[in-house]
């Protein structure tokens, strides 16, 4: 069935179809409509579920992680300075093995207070051992809450997923969004049974003190399982598209990248704007492409590699900055290329919700021409860096 969805409705309408037994999230623009609605679906009757208040985003994943050690199906929902409140627990969540969801409504982080889009959130806890996926519109934010349970709860896996969703761009637009019935999602996800949990019965603990005899295995096992994932994940993707007709989730996505000359490298909403960017230089005779990482973490490197290796021009448009060194995606995709590198450019641009324009990426490509550059912020306003700004 087709509707007209709010983005944060579409998850919201999405997580219900998944029946969690635990709600818990605090109320932070731009996610609240998601939780917002969540609760109306609990009060109204519409979900088995227990949605509990908190005083804080550290409460809410201090709820969900003890919820889902008991063996019961979490959901949670953050954006920019929740979601690093929540940090603490997030790298427990992980180290304890517990499949949380988590849908990051992407979202600037403080100071300035900013509460408009971009990636920096997220991108801060890419080190926690967390599952990420950055959706591109608000039908993949639907369809990978399926399948982000799917492959959070695989035996072999148990690990969380953070669903990364642009603050506003995609949480408050209106998209025809196609949804499924709920005997489909029961066939493709089926109810949760861990291979273990809290029980009075069977007594065992999580998150012991892990000396040094035993913590660096931890570590270990925690990446290792994280690089499985990376054969796990698109295979759920088919198994997706089996089932229910549209396309999965994956790695990557290429976009008319087989003849290209120049290669444009993102993630997130942009990229719809990237492709359409794209067909209009195609039009002019201009051979561009892209390829959206969709996967962040675990990272696919060896499919990404694949797909440029034999490019001449690299272009890298990160909506976050590692301050002090460049873009975290241009770093990534640059330490790739240890011999022959080809030429492989890094921008930023989009930091706090400015917007990114077919003349931004048309700056992008000119400065591209020039010698490579790691790290050139696209639309500044250089009026506005007198001396006293920099100290301000």
């Amino acid at each position: 069935m087709k509707k007209f969805l709010e983005g944060s409705h579409a998850v919201a309408e999405a997580v219900k179809l998944c029946k969690p037994k635990v709600i818990s999230a605090y109320p932070i623009t731009p996610q609240t409509h998601i939780v917002e609605r969540l609760a109306e679906f609990v009060s109204n009757g519409e979900i088995d579920s227990q949605f509990v208040n908190v005083e804080s985003e550290h409460s809410a994943a201090s709820v969900v992680l003890g919820a889902s050690a008991t063996g019961v199906r979490v959901f949670t929902a953050t954006s920019s300075q929740g979601l690093l409140l929540m940090s603490e627990v997030l790298f427990n969540i992980a180290g304890m093995r517990l499949p949380v969801v988590l849908v990051c409504a992407n979202r600037a982080v403080s100071a300035p207070i900013n509460i408009w889009n971009d990636l920096q959130d997220s991108i801060s806890q890419r080190d926690s051992g967390w599952v990420q996926f950055y959706v591109e519109n608000n039908q993949e934010a639907y369809d990978f809450v399926f399948q982000a349970y799917r492959i959070a709860e695989d035996p072999k896996i148990m690990l969380p997923v953070m669903i990364n969703m642009d603050g506003y761009i995609l949480t408050h637009g209106m998209e025809i969004v196609e949804t499924v019935e709920q005997e489909l999602v029961d066939n493709f996800l089926p109810p949760y049974n861990p291979p273990y949990k809290l029980d009075v019965d069977n007594p065992l603990s999580l998150g012991l003190l892990g000396d040094p005899t035993v913590y660096l295995e931890t570590r270990y096992a925690l990446h290792k399982t994280l690089e499985e994932l990376l054969n796990l994940i698109p295979k759920i993707g088919l198994e997706f598209k089996s089932m229910f007709g549209r396309d999965g989730v994956d790695l990557v996505e290429p976009y008319l990248i087989d003849d290209a000359q120049v290669v444009i490298v993102s993630m997130g909403s942009v990229c719809g704007t990237i492709k359409d960017f794209i067909e209009q230089k195609r039009k002019k005779g201009k051979k561009i492409g892209l390829l959206r990482i969709i996967t962040y973490r675990p990272f696919p490197k060896d499919k990404i590699f694949e797909y440029l290796k034999n490019k001449n021009t690299i272009i890298v448009l990160d909506k976050a900055i590692s301050l002090g060194n460049e873009g975290p995606l241009f770093s990534e995709i640059r330490s790739l290329f240890s011999k022959k590198k080809p030429k492989i450019n890094g921008f930023v641009a989009g930091l706090g919700g400015r917007d990114i324009t077919f003349d931004t990426l048309e700056e992008m490509l000119k400065l591209s021409r020039k010698t490579p550059t790691r790290c050139e912020f696209l639309n500044l306003n250089k009026s506005l860096l007198s001396d006293s700004f920099y100290v301000s």
